[in-house]
């Protein structure tokens, strides 16, 4: 029956007339459908779910119309308002109890459906049965069910909203007479058949790496079909791995057209018609960047001055907003990407050249508008009063980290000397009072990697922060805190960055592995940043501080974006949000929206803020994975002419497969598996941190010197297999075996990390979070300036 004769048997728009919220769609629409909230309630009176062309014909829906009405269920559906069911029926998703999630699978076969708007109930296990048919990425709708044995909530995915995987990276193989691609991202756990024709034109050769389209999804019984669109070449070609990471994290790294081409419509310089009667000249003061020696983008330049006891402290920040707008070409793109993800020898920016490195970078001796937040700070380190404004300010050097740092260390006669001084001596105030606020320190080696000529690694050295680097932190901490108190004086809405202190089941978990250990952390069942601080402390000169130190940091949540202030735990500030980055950082370009806002007596207003959060969040953990990606393979090639060579190194994790082991001088890491300890049982000991002999005694414990040689540089996985040579000691008492609870405890239950060990075998196994600091870890490896 077609739709037209089912509307013969209703009266013509009866239930439409009842619509309340007719008027609103007539507004909006020349020929409006039925409004969301009155299909949905619709379906509530029924209490069944309604085939599609069932409440087509309720809502007297016409031909002409049906295509429209589809395609507004269906959006309706992706934004989980209802649930087109399996069987093609319309369901109130609310009846359901329905979640929306993203799916986050595990290379072994399992996942993980996390919700979109954490509730604070944990994500949902997916076993390897429920996960045929998904892919990792993608956005579902599950229904809440029970708790399996292990404590992690489970449930039932009964729709696919959206897919997440549209093009593949992986390389080319033939099984069988088969035509397959075998992705390199390892949560794609099923190899995807390729389409014969779209081998044709192209010829790859076995074992390149290809991108591929999907044509077609895995259900539960047949795998995924796409056709070829690209060879990249041979995998271990220069670059490669960087234009591999690019496509298996999905990074936008191509600006649209519209986007370059009103890039080339901003001019190279500051015009006349850029001063307005609010904007001042700040020209005359004598403003400097101090930034690592590779830096090309300059985004805060700093002036501070003694006043009486107090000090003024001038951060100025490129004024990107003032050239980006709110959904112009650039704005698009810019959001699209979140952030700027940086890699050994190659930058993905946020913005175009143009603006990154001209006309918004503040170099010296050129004019340039920019952001300021003036403060005046008190000889006891507190920020007795600040202000906002636009500005045009003329840098006067362009200074780096270790070029001031010398100067400071030598001391004599340099240039901008007093500048340089007082800046220091404000530097050393704020210090004293973050250690009087109780911020927690946590001090992680990073490296970085140096390439010879033909862009080979020449050596790995490691980055030393010295006081220039924390200098600057402590000045961008400092804006950060105000923006964020001016915003919230002022009621206007934002993106602060807030970071949450432990729950209280992963709070149990590290008081009782720290017990174990004979550490304590105060505070009882609310402990504050003041008491991880004293914690550190405890354990500052233990040989496991660095697994220590992980442990603490798996204790607290992620960083994240969100418009409501929830304070950042890590910084034991009440209220942060980023100001000082917006080159690089979208959620500081929507900062400087605001406080303009403010200041003009306004409102800006994206189209969701919370949508805004969740997506420069999850950018963001999406450029670091990319990232530590790419240096892990470099890593590994660069272990590949090291197969054979024997190294020192110390103990810094351990799983219950092996040890991890850094080298000496090259700060890298290796595992020798469990088997290749020696001519015995071992066992791992998580509650002492130390895997053991059964019968020798023989115990390796976190921290420990051992000799190692390399037997494997595995560029597939980006792993560092290593033989012990020497090493392990014997231990006087032979330790007690562990209890179950203990041992469980140890090793953790679910987080949103998913697995401990997991992180260990991808890196050093630091969290992504907390990120202290002025400036992001990536950026840090470029400007030596840290993540918070």
């Amino acid at each position: 029956m077609s739709i037209i004769e089912m509307n013969k048997n209703t009266k013509f728009l009866n239930l439409r007339e009842k619509d309340p919220f007719l008027e609103r769609e007539r507004q909006r629409y020349e020929n409006p459908l039925p409004s969301r909230e009155w299909v949905i309630d619709i379906l509530e009176q029924e209490g069944v779910p309604l085939k599609m062309g069932a409440l087509a014909q309720k809502l007297s829906i016409s031909n002409d119309e049906y295509e429209f009405f589809e395609r507004r269920i269906k959006a309706m559906a992706r934004d989980g308002q209802v649930l087109i069911n399996r069987r093609g029926a319309v369901c109130v998703a609310d009846k359901l109890a329905l979640v929306k999630c993203r799916i986050e699978a595990h290379r072994d076969g399992f996942g993980f459906a996390v919700p979109l708007t954490p509730i604070g109930e944990g994500d949902f296990v997916l076993y390897e049965r429920q996960m045929r048919g998904l892919m990792h990425g993608d956005i579902v709708t599950v229904r809440p069910g029970g708790v399996d044995r292990r404590g992690r909530r489970e449930g039932q995915v009964l729709d696919i909203v959206e897919r997440a995987q549209k093009q593949v990276v992986g390389r080319y193989y033939i099984e069988r007479g088969v035509a397959i691609l075998d992705p390199e991202d390892q949560r794609l756990t099923q190899s995807i058949i390729l389409e014969p024709a779209s081998l044709t034109e192209m010829n790859p050769q076995s074992g390149q790496v290809v991108v591929a389209e999907i044509v077609s999804y895995p259900d539960a019984h047949r795998p995924a079909v796409a056709k070829l669109i690209e060879v990249l070449g041979d995998y271990a070609d220069s670059g490669m791995e960087i234009e591999i990471a690019v496509r298996k994290h999905q990074l936008p790294y191509i600006f649209s057209e519209a986007c370059m081409q009103a890039a080339e419509n901003i001019p190279d310089h500051v015009q006349a018609k850029d001063w307005d009667e609010d904007r001042v000249d700040l020209r005359d003061l004598p403003l400097v960047t101090i930034d690592g020696e590779t830096a090309r983008d300059f985004d805060d330049a700093v002036y501070a001055e003694k006043i009486g006891r107090n000090y003024r402290l001038v951060v100025a920040i490129a004024d990107v907003s003032h050239y980006v707008r709110p959904d112009d070409a650039i704005d698009k793109d810019a959001q699209e990407r979140a952030t700027s993800v940086y890699f050994p020898r190659r930058v993905i920016p946020m913005l175009p050249e143009r603006l990154s490195n001209g006309i918004c970078s503040l170099n010296p001796d050129v004019e340039r508008l920019c952001m300021v937040c003036d403060m005046v700070v008190t000889y006891a380190g507190n920020i007795k009063e600040y202000k906002f404004y636009p500005a045009v300010m003329r840098s006067k050097a362009r200074l780096t980290y270790t070029q001031v740092w010398e100067w400071l260390e030598k001391g004599g006669d340099y240039p901008h000397k007093q500048q340089i001084e007082t800046l220091y001596k404000l530097f050393k105030i704020l210090q004293k009072k973050r250690h009087q606020r109780g911020a927690v320190e946590f001090e992680s080696l990073e490296t970085q990697m140096i390439f010879d000529d033909n862009g080979k690694i020449e050596r790995i050295v490691p980055v030393v922060r010295n006081d220039a680097h924390k200098l600057i932190e402590e000045c961008m901490l400092a804006a950060n805190v105000c923006a964020a108190e001016f915003l919230l004086k002022n009621k206007h809405t934002a993106l602060f960055r807030n970071h949450l202190g432990p729950t209280p089941e992963k709070l149990a978990t590290l008081r009782e592995q720290l017990g174990l250990l004979g550490l304590h952390l105060g505070g009882g069942d609310n402990p504050s940043p003041k008491d991880y601080a004293k914690l550190a402390e405890q354990f500052s000169s233990r040989p496991d501080s660095e697994l220590l130190q992980v442990m603490m940091l798996r204790s607290m949540q992620q960083a994240v974006y969100e418009p409501d202030n929830k304070g950042h735990f890590g910084l034991a500030y009440e209220a942060y949000t980023h100001f000082t980055s917006p080159i690089r950082r979208y959620p500081d370009l929507t900062v400087h929206r605001a406080i303009k806002a403010v200041l003009k007596h306004k409102k800006y207003t994206p189209k969701s803020w919370q949508a805004l959060g969740v997506h420069t969040s999850f950018c963001e953990r999406r450029a670091d994975d990319a990232s530590r990606d790419v240096e892990n393979w470099l890593k590994t090639y660069y272990m590949r002419d090291k197969v054979g060579e024997v190294f020192g190194g110390r103990i810094s994790g351990m799983a219950n497969f092996g040890i991890f082991v850094t080298l000496d001088d090259i700060h890298i890491e290796g595992m020798v598996h469990i088997s290749d300890l020696g001519e015995d049982y071992f066992n791992f000991r998580p509650e002492i941190m130390a895997i053991e002999g059964e019968r020798s005694g023989v115990r390796f414990g976190m921290g420990d010197r051992v000799v190692v040689k390399v037997a494997r540089a595995d560029l597939d996985t980006s792993k560092i297999d290593l033989t012990l040579i020497s090493g392990g000691e014997k231990s006087n008492k032979r330790g007690k075996k562990p209890s179950d609870k203990a041992a469980k405890s140890a090793k953790g239950n679910h987080s949103h990390n998913h697995a401990a060990a997991k992180d260990k075998t991808k890196g050093k196994g630091k969290s992504s979070e907390v990120k202290h600091g002025g400036k992001s870890a990536a950026k840090a490896k470029h400007r030596g300036k840290k993540k918070h």
